[in-house]
């Protein structure tokens, strides 16, 4: 379902597409952090700029190249200072799942939105414009849903950078989840291999395909309680 640059099925069309998406789905992920960091008490975010969706103040090239080649990816962590927080380990975990959870969240939305325009097509069936339209729209809500759970469940990986290792601190003692974060240099390079060599792809794309599904059958008991 996670369609790559570098395979054979690149699409510019889809490139097109991606570009907002890739800005959008970042900026609110890095945005629900700062947010969630200064409910907790931590106005760092807030301080830096950082509580927004301007693309911008959020974007780190390798993260944003990864989305595009891969839909997976990241981009600049937000800046939290945990000693503001009146619990550090909750506050930590809260402010580290708030990403994830508004890409999930956006998901959702762009699968509903998805089911409504497919459900709609008699009304883009009067050109070949429309009909265009119609294909257009579909490409962009349903790429907005699997990039999204794409980057929600790639970020939950519990390893440094990304937010699964801030939630690690929950469970971990201070002085294992520091000896932890000493490689998070190395670890990085080990994910940009796997990126690059396609090791991720197939657990990852079964997760967000049972991600995926599991929603569209929450949407489909919905519709079914008023049709």
């Amino acid at each position: 379902m996670i369609t790559s640059i570098l395979s054979g099925d690149f699409d510019p069309i889809m490139l097109l597409l991606r570009i907002p998406i890739v800005l959008l789905s970042l900026s609110l992920h890095e945005c629900a952090h700062g947010y969630a960091a200064y409910k907790m008490g931590d106005p760092t975010a807030k301080i830096f700029g950082r509580i927004t969706l301007n693309p911008l103040k959020h974007l780190d090239v390798i993260g944003t190249l990864c989305m595009f080649l891969f839909g997976f990816g990241w981009a600049k962590p937000v800046p939290v200072n945990a000693r503001k927080f009146n619990n550090p380990k909750k506050g930590m975990a809260i402010t580290a799942a708030a990403g994830p959870i508004s890409n999930v969240l956006l998901a959702f939305a762009g699968l509903i939105i998805y089911n409504v325009i497919y459900e709609s097509y008699v009304f883009f069936s009067g050109s070949q414009f429309a009909a265009n339209l119609w294909y257009v729209l579909l490409t962009f809500f349903i790429s907005l849903h699997y990039m999204n759970l794409s980057l929600a469940i790639f970020n939950l990986l519990p390893i440094p950078p990304l937010d699964g290792s801030r939630l690690a601190f929950v469970f971990l003692s201070d002085e294992a989840y520091f000896k932890f974060m000493k490689y998070e240099q190395i670890i990085q390079i080990i994910i940009m291999v796997a990126l690059f060599t396609g090791i991720l792809d197939t657990p990852l794309t079964l997760i967000v395909s049972g991600l995926s599904d599991g929603m569209q059958r929450i949407i489909n008991l919905i519709i079914g309680l008023f049709v």
